[in-house]
């Protein structure tokens, strides 16, 4: 089993804190985006849309998605619970990730597609090429304000993003806080459950994955 990986990346973060959580650890193969590394045909051998990370199984099964790995590893790893503990827990858990996600993660990431001058010609992630369109880079920075504010208002009333416990959506929420730190873009200081939310999440051992 190995993970393609790329340390300086946030989508392949994403499960790097997932497995430290889990305590497992798996054999890292760093592929360098940086240079372009995912487009050359080796790597598009291993997975055609050119991104990771990428977890490939001693069978030689390769799992090409963020929250595929997780929930491989979900249920292989069971303990502690990532992503809810029976019925109702595991629906209210995945709708926060795929809130965090989608205003959050997606938010920044075209944010910073659109406006980082070495992406140019690299929009979108894969292996097609797209202009970047500044007008999407505003709207993301704009969306992530709204994110930040809908985020304080959940953790005024949850220790955690969906509940009680530390879960995937806690995850994600970092990661794309973090994501947006990068382009500068922030919370405002009013944002007090935010601000403590981020703080104890951030002083996780994992969170340094």
């Amino acid at each position: 089993m190995k993970l393609y990986d790329c340390t300086t990346a946030p989508s392949p973060r994403r499960v790097r804190i997932f497995l430290a959580e889990k305590g497992v650890t798996v054999p890292l193969v760093q592929v360098d985006l940086r240079h372009g590394e995912q487009l050359g045909a080796a790597f598009c051998a291993i997975n055609p849309e050119a991104t990771v990370p990428v977890l490939e199984l001693e069978s030689g099964t390769r799992i090409a998605d963020i929250v595929g790995i997780c929930r491989y590893f979900e249920e292989t790893h069971p303990a502690p619970p990532l992503m809810g503990v029976d019925a109702k827990d595991k629906a209210v858990v995945e709708s926060c990730q795929r809130w965090c996600e989608r205003e959050g993660f997606y938010a920044a990431m075209e944010a910073f597609r659109n406006a980082t001058p070495g992406l140019k010609d690299r929009a979108l992630p894969g292996p097609e090429n797209y202009p970047q369109i500044p007008a999407l880079a505003e709207r993301g920075r704009a969306r992530l304000q709204h994110f930040f504010a809908r985020l304080d208002m959940r953790l005024r009333a949850n220790e955690f993003v969906a509940g009680a416990r530390y879960t995937i959506a806690d995850i994600t929420a970092l990661v794309s806080l973090d994501f947006a730190g990068w382009m500068k873009v922030k919370p405002p200081p009013s944002l007090e459950a935010l601000a403590h939310w981020y703080e104890r999440v951030g002083a996780r051992a994992s969170a340094k994955a």
